[in-house]
């Protein structure tokens, strides 16, 4: 059967229920919160799961990926700083719920996914059934786009052992890198910003779990 894709009065009210909810966690960016508030995440899940579309949790979407918690695809979000027209490179298109988040915020996203069943998905999911348009790729995130790079920010939605010193090297001056660094149980979330050519300021925060980074530069 035919996804179909409606978004009425009842899903519109879940997610300003969502919004509340993250708020009280303490998400705090007026923009991140927004742009939550607008993408309809019940797009992403099979008609039959809706009712699990605006709680916060992450939920499985196939190909041994899942659609990401609210509360992190807010977190990650809120640690980029985004302003309208940055360059950002994400690493895990996976559902697309993220890419739509920085598009609805006025990011010009470039999104890369390993998997090529999901990339197919998203690439004409995003643009013809819901009106977002990112730069779609499929191929192993961990080297990045070094063909469109520098970015201004660049987003890694899998967990890697380390930092990929060749994400670093495709990010602008004064731009922001935000990834999840650990093992494959848990992972601290990184900030890293590029004050020089070769110079970092680094800062470590909460903890999450993600899938792994997978590729050549990850595990």
């Amino acid at each position: 059967m035919a996804q179909k894709y409606i978004d009425n009065y009842k899903e519109k009210g879940a997610r300003k229920r969502l919004v509340d909810a993250l708020q009280k966690k303490g998400i705090q960016d007026a923009e991140v919160l927004r742009a939550i508030g607008t993408v309809p995440r019940h797009y992403f899940f099979a008609e039959t799961f809706w009712n699990q579309a605006y709680k916060d949790i992450a939920f499985p979407i196939g190909e041994g990926q899942t659609i990401s918690q609210p509360y992190t695809v807010a977190y990650q979000t809120e640690l980029l700083h985004i302003r309208k027209g940055d360059k950002v490179l994400e690493i895990g298109t996976g559902s697309g719920y993220q890419t739509c988040v920085l598009l609805e915020m006025g990011a010009t996203v470039y999104t890369i996914e390993r998997q090529e069943k999901l990339y197919e998905k998203t690439k004409y999911v995003l643009p013809e059934k819901m009106g977002y348009k990112a730069h779609f790729f499929c191929g192993d995130g961990s080297i990045g786009i070094v063909k469109h790079a520098p970015y201004d920010k660049i987003i890694v939605t899998a967990g890697a052992p380390t930092v990929p010193d060749v994400l670093l090297k495709q990010l602008k001056i004064g731009g922001v890198l935000v990834i999840p660094v650990g093992d494959e149980e848990s992972q601290k979330m990184v900030t890293i910003l590029k004050v020089g050519e070769h110079d970092y300021e680094k800062i470590v925060l909460d903890t999450f779990r993600f899938v792994p980074l997978v590729g050549d530069k990850a595990w």
